[in-house]
């Protein structure tokens, strides 16, 4: 019998660090322009509407950023993290000087923020871009759409009063997950260890997590308190046709609502708010 390490134990050391890398870039840099983006709605819900058509000008070359910079190394993140969280041995010695608490929350909400990035990426985007699909799943999943962005998301948000609570849940434990996991990446790369040095770090990197989860809840009560969803609506027809017009962003029926040619008081709505009560009530 061989006693030759596999191929984990002849790598732990390499498949770490790479770990520790995708967390701050790009998984961490994209998380913190994604809450951006999203908080720009409190600006005005126009302004979420720009950065949105910004994002989306990219036009063909979009799903190839996605895909390189976005899903997998979130992919390679995760079900890494999966793997040391329940399969491998965890390294006590990188983290001697990391609290139990700092430790177990790291797994804790590593385990939240997969359940909630995929739920997440559900209710919004549907998972696949399949017509047959997003109208099996419509009302529950699909439900963002790139050129209506302010009034689908807003709509999205307030179909539930738990729709709000569980983005409050996700958004958290993503947020303290990246400034926690910064705060062990300086350990696991010898960048703090002295004790002094991490008391700072530690200061450091708990305000940028609370920095950082205000600005991703700025996002969630915009959508959940946006009002005027009509008026908001024809802003956006009017401004997608203007852009496409221009040659600014290519036309793309999927990325609008299916209900956007119509008044979105008739449209199909999951916006208990926004819902008239029938004659007689």
């Amino acid at each position: 019998m061989s006693n030759k390490p596999g191929f984990w134990a002849r790598n732990e050391f390499l498949i770490r660090r790479l770990h520790s890398l995708t967390g701050l870039l790009p998984v961490g840099a994209y998380m913190i322009v994604h809450l951006l983006v999203n908080a720009s709605v409190a600006a005005s819900p126009e302004t979420f509407q720009r950065n949105v058509f910004k994002i989306h000008a990219l036009g063909a070359l979009l799903p190839l950023v996605e895909w390189t910079f976005i899903f997998l190394p979130i992919m390679f993140h995760a079900f890494l993290g999966l793997a040391f969280t329940f399969g491998a041995n965890p390294n006590y010695t990188e983290y001697r000087y990391n609290s139990n608490f700092r430790y177990t929350m790291q797994r804790a909400t590593g385990l939240i923020a997969f359940v909630f990035i995929a739920w997440h990426v559900f209710h919004m985007h549907g998972w696949i871009h399949n017509e047959a699909w997003l109208h099996l799943i419509h009302g529950w999943g699909g439900m963002f759409k790139p050129y209506n962005a302010a009034t689908s998301a807003a709509l999205a948000m307030q179909a539930s009063v738990l729709y709000p609570i569980f983005y409050t849940i996700g958004v958290l434990a993503c947020v303290f997950h990246l400034s926690n996991g910064l705060f062990t990446m300086g350990i696991t790369w010898g960048i703090w260890i002295s004790p002094k040095a991490q008391t700072g770090a530690k200061l450091v990197t708990s305000v940028f997590g609370l920095g950082l989860a205000l600005v991703g809840l700025t996002s969630i009560v915009g959508l959940w308190t946006m009002k005027d969803l009509p008026e908001i609506r024809e802003k956006e027809n009017t401004a997608y046709e203007l852009l496409v017009e221009i040659g600014d962003i290519p036309p793309n029926p999927h990325k609008r609502d299916e209900s956007a040619a119509e008044p979105l008081e008739e449209a199909p709505a999951f916006n208990p708010a926004t819902t008239k009560p029938a004659d007689g009530e």
